[in-house]
């Protein structure tokens, strides 16, 4: 087959142009580049949800994961539900178009607490990661009032604690409500982990 280049140019321009948030993630050389590239996607997931937040009401901790896992889908993207890593991961993403492959591993859970936040941390860590993983996710759907409090009590607790042989205290995330952390694994790797908070607040009803 025979690629004529001012067709492969003129195609790379309106890529660039249409999809820039695309183009820098397979364009990532580095996972810093990587993870910042893919912060894009993880945060109109998390819009997506946010205002359709009426629409999924009734929904509980695994339909939410799956109408987010399906946010995240796009060419060269294989997103997976309930995918085996030494135990059921609630989404797994693999990027084919990398070199090697590039696998994220996201464990949700509805908000009840700092110390229910952090089990979901002891299960993304040290229970599916294998070292070999990208930065992780720990997702929270938060369906109480004030977030932004409730993101704080998160962070407090975990940098008084430390769970998961963290290293230092947490800073902050690109993405509102969010935040970072990071741990010695049992591979010998520092993983970061990306603590991504979805505001589904309903007025009526703190649960």
């Amino acid at each position: 087959m025979t690629v004529n280049p001012n067709s492969a140019l003129a195609f790379a321009e309106l890529l660039i142009k249409k999809a820039p948030d695309f183009v820098e993630l397979i364009c990532a050389s580095t996972d810093d580049e990587f993870d910042s590239a893919h912060d894009a996607f993880i945060g109109e997931a998390v819009d997506h949800l946010e205002v359709n937040k009426k629409n999924f009401a009734a929904l509980d901790e695994v339909g939410l994961s799956g109408v987010f896992a399906a946010s995240l889908k796009m060419p060269g993207v294989t997103v997976l539900q309930e995918a085996h890593s030494n135990g059921h991961v609630d989404i797994t993403v693999y990027f084919h178009h990398c070199t090697p492959v590039r696998k994220k591993l996201f464990e949700a859970k509805i908000y009840d607490g700092p110390s229910y936040h952090i089990s979901g941390l002891e299960q993304l860590l040290n229970r599916y990661a294998t070292g070999r993983e990208g930065r992780g996710v720990v997702l929270s759907y938060v369906r109480k009032s004030n977030i932004a409090q409730l993101v704080k009590s998160v962070r407090a607790k975990m940098d008084e604690d430390l769970p998961c042989s963290q290293q230092g205290h947490t800073s902050d995330h690109t993405i509102k409500w969010s935040f970072l952390s990071h741990h010695a694994h049992s591979s010998g790797e520092e993983l970061a982990v990306a603590h991504v908070s979805c505001n589904l607040f309903l007025e009526g009803s703190d649960k």
